[in-house]
């Protein structure tokens, strides 16, 4: 399911915001592309020379997977709220990532140090739910917090609470990604 026509959806959302000439056939590329109407929950993840520049997506497949790539790319863009919307001149200093979800699954756990042992390092996503509120890292996020104990204190912080949290057993959930990245400039457009 991962293939570099992603990319280029991914792209197509961007470019169109600043061209109208930016065209294709949408019905001739779901043909060639068949599982691109599959339904699938993904994130899109912007970065600007290396740094975090956008990152939006869904937790749980709810339209198409070309239409998840595409809505997440232009919100990633021009809609995430902790930073202005992306400006054509730094296009040829993004690099562009979509990461294509498992369904999620609930890890049961007796208490923190339990959980610890569940998480897979480098591997899991995790989801954290806890009376209304709510986060997630991508198991890229691994890269920066390497060890389960750190990890899950940052998520249940990202989900604006304490990690003391973990005494009242928040829903954690599980997931995996395959994830496939490339600098804009060099993603080749959709014909």
């Amino acid at each position: 399911m991962i293939d570099a026509v992603l990319l280029q959806i991914a792209k197509h959302a961007i470019i169109e915001e600043f061209s109208s000439a930016y065209d294709f056939d949408k019905e001739k590329l779901l043909q060639k592309y068949p599982f691109l109407k599959n339904s699938a929950a993904t994130f899109v993840t912007l970065e600007y020379d290396h740094h975090l520049r956008g990152c939006i997506g869904s937790l749980v497949a709810h339209r198409s997977l070309y239409e998840d790539v595409f809505q997440n790319a232009k919100s990633a863009a021009f809609k995430d709220p902790r930073f202005h919307p992306l400006n054509e001149k730094e296009l040829s200093h993004i690099n562009i990532e979509v990461s294509v979800l498992s369904e999620p699954e609930i890890l049961e756990y007796e208490d923190f140090e339990d959980l610890l042992t569940k998480v897979e390092p480098q591997l899991d996503g995790l989801i954290f739910k806890h009376k209304g509120h709510q986060g997630t890292f991508l198991p890229q996020v691994w890269k920066e917090l390497k060890s389960p104990k750190v990890f899950l204190e940052h998520l249940s912080i990202k989900a604006g609470l304490s990690p003391l949290v973990y005494e009242e057993y928040p829903d954690i959930y599980r997931y995996r990604v395959q994830a496939i990245n490339e600098d804009f400039e060099k993603i080749p457009p959709l014909e």
